[in-house]
């Protein structure tokens, strides 16, 4: 399927995944912003949208990865395990080292450089929601998700919960991604695209890289959630409340 304007971007990346790639290159989200059409995503990057079309077109030929095909056929316990042990691991890891490289880089060079202190200061703040998120997901909503799914398989009712929809704790999921995509855009914005100035440091530098690397890392997590697992549920628990209406339970 040939990329419209008019098609949104989330819609496009779930298409063809390597469409992803270029939405990286040239910074348009395509995660917490992934409802918005082709057309206003560009313009909110500031990138001509007949340059990312010419792009898009260029990829048809190209096949999607064995990681980007398993995940959309994924079941949500192969999905979830999938999230937790390279997304979650991920910021568990480079979080804590990341803070520590920032106190470092702000104690040297924040008297010249006054934007260090602001992007530590949302990092910091990004980091201790983040971390509270990732509980909210693992001991709540991924063990539903997958007993919901095994009710779909097995034909048995929808599992209790402590929420009355699974789009409850799905919202505030959204909500807190849109609250790290804020985040991220900021230090995005005041790091300069994460570009280190001229003549600095090999810690300014892996720094830069380090923060321009998670927020990689942030968006490939959220669009798996936002664009695949997410809507994914929603339409499971329909199916199931609609079973559950026919079969007069």
């Amino acid at each position: 399927m040939t990329p419209t304007i008019d098609q949104t971007v989330r819609e496009i990346a779930i298409d063809n995944p390597a469409a992803v790639r270029v939405f990286e290159s040239l910074g348009i989200d395509y995660c917490c912003g992934g409802k918005r059409p082709l057309r206003d995503a560009c313009d909110r990057a500031n990138i001509p949208v007949a340059q990312v079309l010419e792009l898009l077109a260029d990829l048809k030929s190209e096949p999607t990865s064995s990681e980007e095909k398993r995940c959309a056929d994924a079941s949500f316990l192969e999905l979830t395990e999938h999230i937790v042990a390279r997304h979650h691991h991920y910021i568990r890891q480079e979080a804590p080292r990341l803070k520590i490289l920032l106190e470092k880089v702000v104690s040297r060079h924040g008297d010249a450089h006054k934007e260090l202190s602001s992007i530590r200061d949302l990092f910091s703040a990004m980091s201790q929601e983040l971390f509270a998120h990732l509980l909210k997901e693992e001991q709540v909503l991924f063990p539903f998700l997958q007993k919901m799914e095994a009710a779909a398989v097995t034909g048995t009712p929808l599992p209790s919960a402590c929420f009355e929809s699974v789009g409850v704790p799905i919202a505030r999921m959204l909500a807190d991604h849109d609250g790290a995509g804020e985040l991220t855009a900021r230090i995005r914005a005041l790091s300069g695209n994460y570009q280190a100035p001229d003549g600095a440091c090999p810690s300014y530098r892996g720094l830069y890289y380090g923060l321009q690397q998670f927020e990689r890392d942030l968006h490939r997590h959220v669009h798996l959630e936002n664009n695949i697992l997410f809507p994914r549920a929603l339409e499971m628990e329909r199916m199931l409340r609609q079973d559950a209406v026919y079969a007069g339970r």
